[in-house]
């Protein structure tokens, strides 16, 4: 049996989950701010909390901010009328395991609520990893295959991975890109966009991993190369699969290991390359190290 917690300021919506879930095998208490949930979550142990974003008080997602420090933490799924790009990836890279706009459908809420304790009950199997733990303005859309890429770049954001991003021209691939960089440990840094397809192939190695003076004819002086030039923040590489395959095999070192390196007379010097890296691709036909896929949609 599992302990569920139903947060809405909405005495209605309260009295209406009661009634969905009074058959089932559950304990199901209700309460109407977020002060009192973390009141109840302090002194016991629940699996699923389901909660209302705005709400008098404490916002949901402010509750869910606190309820991230918890521990053992329950599984938490919002609820909102008034769905945001903003909000939404906020909300999952706080650590909801799920959202749902209202109004919504009693089965859509049972079966969410079965999968996120199905899921719960896998985590604490130790089958899988729990959830990860806090979009733009720039990105619109409500449709459900809109909402399943904020999630995304929720949970994207808070990792440290190459990321693919793929996509027909025009579905905002880098408007994605920007969005994992604006809410990830890296915001305060360098956001590079480059084109790939608009470098003639003869400069790509000097453009990305740069040259010291004298490494080859015409190299009068010491040249940063963009990885160089975005340490610590993140490279979106538009177009990548044009890239030329000798350029490909460097970009797929730098990315396994972490290390690139600067042209320079007689060899080359190597540096490590600590920067996220995101690939942008018309279509998915060139991949150089494990990444976390992210599919840009109309």
């Amino acid at each position: 049996m599992a302990r569920i917690l139903i947060v809405d300021d909405d005495p209605d919506v309260l009295h209406s989950f009661r009634r969905m879930l009074r058959d089932d095998p559950h304990a199901v208490e209700t309460c109407r701010s977020g002060e009192e949930a973390l009141g109840l979550l302090e002194r016991d142990d629940y699996d699923l909390v389901v909660m209302d974003i705005r709400m008098g008080g404490m916002s949901g997602l402010e509750t869910l901010r606190a309820i991230s420090r918890l521990e053992p933490r329950p599984f938490v799924i919002l609820m909102t009328a008034y769905a945001t790009t903003e909000t939404t990836i906020e909300g999952i890279k706080l650590g909801a395991f799920d959202y749902i706009l209202k109004p919504f459908e009693v089965p859509e809420m049972r079966g969410l609520i079965s999968r996120a304790l199905e899921t719960r009950r896998a985590w604490r199997e130790g089958r899988q990893a729990a959830p990860a733990a806090d979009v733009s303005d720039e990105i619109v859309g409500r449709a459900a295959s809109m909402q399943e890429v904020y999630k995304l770049i929720g949970r994207v954001a808070s990792q440290d991975v190459p990321v693919l991003i793929t996509g027909e021209s025009g579905t905002g691939k880098e408007l994605v890109a920007r969005a994992i960089h604006r809410h990830s440990r890296r915001a305060e840094q360098i956001f590079l966009p480059v084109n790939c397809a608009a470098i003639p192939e003869t400069l790509l190695e000097s453009e990305f991993f740069g040259h010291e003076k004298g490494a080859f004819t015409g190299a009068l002086g010491r040249r940063v190369g963009k990885f160089e030039q975005c340490h610590g923040g993140t490279i979106f590489l538009d177009e990548v699969g044009e890239l030329a395959p000798s350029v490909q095999g460097k970009l797929l070192r730098l990315l396994e290991e972490d290390v690139s390196a600067r042209g320079r007379h007689g060899g080359s010097q190597e540096r490590c390359a600590r920067d996220r890296g995101h690939q942008s691709r018309p279509r998915p036909r060139w991949s150089a190290a494990p990444y976390a896929p992210i599919s840009s949609t109309d």
